[in-house]
């Protein structure tokens, strides 16, 4: 622990208690971190399905290991001057002690957020029972417990397909019940929903956008209360769309047009400048 993680924790906290909502994008590698932070936003998220396209790997559980995702996590930290919170899947273990290790180690790589999620992985079985999810949940909040870590507790029942709305804010409720700072449903599925959750929990509310269907601004989600607006996988996945837009074209009509929407190598290369935290 050091005083820059204290400062990058405070100035975190701070964002969440300002009147507006606050963009935190998502980096899936150090140089989308530096170019996210050159652009001038105040926090960075990780994402582990922008990273496991990186690597390859479907976004999907048991698709990569927690020391990848803590490894990955590290290298935008020391990529960044700015806070960094990170995408911990389901905290990599169904027991409750596996997610309070979890968030110990997110701690020591300098992480000053992450989130748990209440999805098992089990298709067949996709989200945890509400107890026990809340324990887990539990167990997260006493590992964070004294230290410079905002805890993100995440209900995905929308994610599997799981349309129950009553369900999903009980399960929120009781995870900011249970001491999670910051709590979020991806995937609800309108402004209504949302604008709920915001007025029936007293923990700041965190919202993805990028997904298909919900199509709003900061500004809409900011006047229903929303303190946080993320972008999941969204902007690794438009990079992968104009790559492999450009990779068509050469193949299909052997023509390089594509090099005139790329930015210029001495403005890529700008962007990945050692910073002050390198120095």
């Amino acid at each position: 622990m050091n005083s820059n993680q204290i400062q990058k924790y405070e100035q975190f906290k701070s964002l969440h208690e300002r009147e507006k909502a606050f963009v935190v994008p998502n980096p899936w590698d150090a140089g989308s971190a530096r170019i996210l932070t050159g652009l001038g936003f105040e926090a960075l998220a990780t994402t582990s399905a922008g990273f496991a396209y990186s690597v390859g790997c479907r976004d999907s559980s048991g698709a990569l290991l927690r020391d990848q995702i803590l490894q990955n996590a590290k290298s935008i930290v020391d990529a960044t001057d700015l806070p960094v919170t990170a995408d911990l899947e389901n905290g990599f273990a169904s027991s409750p002690e596996g997610c309070n290790e979890t968030i110990l180690l997110a701690i020591e790589t300098g992480l000053v957020g992450g989130s748990i999620e209440d999805a098992t992985g089990d298709k067949d079985d996709p989200i945890y029972e509400l107890d026990f999810a809340v324990e887990r949940i539990k167990a997260a909040v006493e590992a964070r417990r004294g230290q410079p870590f905002l805890l993100t507790a995440r209900a995905e029942n929308y994610l599997w397909g799981i349309e129950n709305f009553n369900d999903t804010l009980v399960r929120i409720q009781a995870y900011a019940d249970a001491g999670a700072d910051v709590v979020y449903a991806p995937g609800l599925p309108d402004l209504e929903s949302i604008k709920t959750i915001c007025s029936e929990v007293e923990k700041p509310v965190n919202v993805v956008m990028g997904l298909t269907g919900l199509s709003c601004t900061v500004n809409q989600l900011s006047e229903i209360g929303v303190k946080r607006i993320s972008v999941g996988g969204s902007f690794a996945r438009a990079a992968l769309g104009e790559f492999i837009r450009a990779a068509k074209e050469v193949r299909d009509e052997g023509s390089f047009h594509y090099s005139t929407r790329a930015i210029p190598d001495a403005d890529a290369s700008a962007y990945m400048q050692p910073s002050k935290i390198d120095e």
